[in-house]
């Protein structure tokens, strides 16, 4: 059995879990989700003990893998209701600027035009600058209640300019590592 789609989900008394015909809503301080269940999957929800357990109907490939994914989406949904979720980015390069604008987020990261992403519905974009210890850096967070949102962001905003290897330029993720080449080298001599 998957030992993640055994672990009952517990959520606190400030979310409300109510299971639907084709799923589960989760309501709770920071908003409402809607996680859609497979139907060959069953519910077992205890008000009382606040769990809601994922049991599958049979032991066919299918069932055991979609088992633990119901599990861990309905998980994700309790924690964004009630933490929310998160991403930070980093913009490294000389020039290179983020500002948000209305539901707009405009990236001037080396091209001839500055770059300008719809923010989708639900999520929170700043963007700022922070001093550190490389000099003044933009940095640009990304927040919301939907894990899938939030991630489907933040990959998008860094795949306008990924950090190339060779200075380091370019949006990455806070805490990301990026491995450095080293550059062309003019060996000489007679």
């Amino acid at each position: 059995m998957s030992r993640i789609g055994r672990k009952p989900v517990i959520y606190p008394p400030s979310v409300s879990v109510t299971v639907t015909d084709g799923g589960v809503r989760v309501r709770g301080p920071k908003g409402e989700l809607d996680v859609p269940v497979h139907p060959v999957l069953r519910l077992e929800h205890d008000e009382a003990s606040r769990t809601l357990r994922v049991e599958r109907t049979s032991d066919g490939k299918f069932h055991r893998a979609v088992h633990g994914t119901i599990r861990s989406l309905i998980a994700n949904a309790v924690t964004g209701v009630t933490e929310g979720y998160q991403k930070v980015l980093e913009v490294h390069g000389v020039g290179y600027r983020a500002r948000v604008e209305g539901r707009q987020l405009v990236l001037q990261v080396g091209y001839s035009h500055p770059v300008s992403l719809g923010i989708p519905e639900g999520l929170e974009v700043t963007a700022e600058q922070v001093r550190g210890p490389a000099g003044v850096i933009q940095v640009i967070t990304v927040s919301g209640i939907d894990k899938q949102k939030v991630g489907e962001f933040a990959a998008q905003v860094r795949r306008v300019r990924p950090p190339e290897p060779y200075l380091g330029k370019g949006i990455r993720y806070r805490g990301e590592q990026i491995r450095r080449k080293a550059g062309k080298s003019f060996v000489g001599g007679t």
